[in-house]
């Protein structure tokens, strides 16, 4: 599993809403200034979000979009599976299954406790978790 560009930019973007008042909604355009993510991708990535419960969008006056319920029952695993689907790491059985060897993928089992970890980790980690968590020094190289 890699972690997309558009869930990178959900992320940033969804954090930016949960950082405002929930009852003051934010213009696409605002977030994009602020997020530096191109306004029409994040405008795609926001009405996914939205499909998905995640995020409200309202248009008109005092139009905008804002959470759709508060930042700790939000969690990461909902914000990148809107965005990429359901957390897979064991691909090995796809081209095994082309040739009906699917019993020869011998990682299966490691693939699959490291996707239930990753999902678990996920799972835990809300929106309000990010927003508390101390500000992370860049490594040394």
């Amino acid at each position: 599993m890699q972690v997309t560009r558009g869930v990178e930019y959900a992320i940033e973007g969804i954090l930016y809403l949960a950082r405002r008042d929930r009852d003051d909604p934010a213009l696409i355009r605002e977030v994009a200034r602020a997020t530096k993510i191109p306004a029409t991708f994040l405008s795609k990535i926001f009405q996914r979000l939205a499909s998905k419960g995640l995020i409200r969008s309202r248009r008109g006056f005092k139009g905008g979009f804002r959470l759709a319920r508060p930042a700790r029952r939000i969690t990461l695993r909902e914000i990148v599976e809107a965005l990429q689907g359901p957390i897979e790491f064991h691909r090995c059985l796809d081209h095994l299954r082309e040739h009906r060897r699917r019993g020869e993928c011998h990682v299966k089992r490691v693939f699959e406790t490291v996707q239930d970890r990753v999902t678990a980790v996920l799972e835990q980690t809300t929106l309000e978790d990010i927003l508390q968590a101390p500000a992370l020094r860049p490594r040394r190289t």
